[in-house]
């Protein structure tokens, strides 16, 4: 048996041997050892390159099969062609760049085309050999990503102006003991979609407040915070305060946070980057909404009275970590004067069955 790296393909002598020693009925394993080949090899030969016309394995028309379809395979991808690999790699060394080339081709060769991805996926590919990518305009041997997009690491050095963070955040906050601190967070549907529901629990009481954001600009956010907060603070009827503090991640919606902390007389505290887990009450959260708006389904299609029924369900739910209280309940022992909202069961029905569709 030969070695793979001393691999090559079978030609015409080896083809006419194939075809003698299959007409005298010799089994394809006697046939691989007396060619030092693989019984995968025969057998592929004897499929694949027999007559479509007469089904049968003949050696000349097997090795025209081979030929052709060897051929094709090379002049499949548009830098296999020769003329098109001649042509980028001289306009590369002119100094044009792989979008230029792309775009001028149609003009000098009418009728050929080639992506500007394919040029760099060649570049950094198998045609790096070549090293062609020193007559890019950086000369980066490593592929970069591209300029609308940040690595993990750049992303995580961005700091949003006057952000505090989290390790000011009070012990009381940190172990439950106190209402009135909020973390808040956005979820989103559909990727294509701009608009995403901003959620808004407290950490003591598991208390949930939604809402939907037609996009996720910092101004949006601004605004659904403040209503929350506004909403949050209503249901006091001693007008006491009950929000404290909200804790976000580092998303570009939460640069407005100055501004919400003056309005909302509330501190604003910030996760480090990629920790999640520092404002786990709220990502819990999401992951019971999910129930409710599964990954994927539109945002945008659903509407006030859906998304405020499902806030209701969520707030009248028993929790194991609130004793197998409400959050509702739990929020009315803190707040001493609050009624929770309920809603006519036929209302809650017919909302609830149009969620689901």
């Amino acid at each position: 048996m030969k070695n793979t790296r001393d691999y090559h393909h079978l030609n015409l002598e080896e083809r006419v041997k194939i075809y003698a020693l299959s007409g005298r009925k010799v089994s394809l394993r006697n046939i691989a050892l007396e060619l030092g080949r693989n019984v995968g090899t025969i057998s592929r030969e004897l499929k694949r390159n027999r007559s479509r016309f007469t089904k049968l394995y003949e050696p000349i028309k097997a090795q025209e099969i081979a030929d052709k379809r060897e051929i094709k395979q090379r002049t499949k991808a548009p830098l296999k062609n020769p003329g098109m690999f001649l042509y980028v790699r001289e306009k590369l060394r002119s100094g044009w760049s792989p979008q230029t080339i792309s775009g001028r081709l149609p003009i000098d060769c009418p009728g050929q085309l080639i992506n500007t991805e394919t040029i760099y996926q060649y570049i950094y590919g198998k045609g790096k050999r070549y090293c062609l990518w020193r007559f890019l305009n950086r000369s980066h041997k490593k592929r970069r990503l591209k300029s609308g997009r940040r690595t993990r690491r750049e992303k995580a050095a961005l700091r949003i102006p006057g952000a505090v963070s989290i390790e000011n955040r009070s012990s009381k906050a940190n172990r439950r003991v106190q209402a009135g601190h909020l973390e808040t967070d956005l979820m989103e549907g559909r990727r294509k979609e701009s608009s995403a529901i901003s959620v808004m629990v407290d950490r003591k009481t598991r208390y949930t407040l939604l809402k939907k954001a037609v996009n996720k600009r910092a101004e949006t956010k601004e605004k659904i915070l403040l209503f929350q907060l506004k909403t949050l603070q209503s249901l006091s009827k001693q007008r006491k305060p009950i929000a404290r503090s909200v804790t976000a991640d580092n998303g570009t919606e939460n640069t407005c946070h100055t501004s919400i902390s003056q309005k909302a007389m509330v501190k604003f505290y910030f996760c480090h980057p990629y920790h999640s887990w520092e404002k786990g009450t709220v990502e819990n959260m999401i992951g019971r909404l999910r129930k409710y708006i599964p990954r994927g389904a539109s945002i945008h299609k659903l509407t006030d009275a859906q998304i405020q029924w499902t806030e209701n369900t969520l707030n009248n739910t028993p929790r194991k970590c609130l004793n197998f209280f409400t959050p509702n309940e739990a929020l009315e022992r803190e707040a001493n004067s609050y009624k929770f909202r309920k809603y006519r069961k036929q209302k809650e029905t017919t909302v609830a069955l149009q969620l689901r569709m």
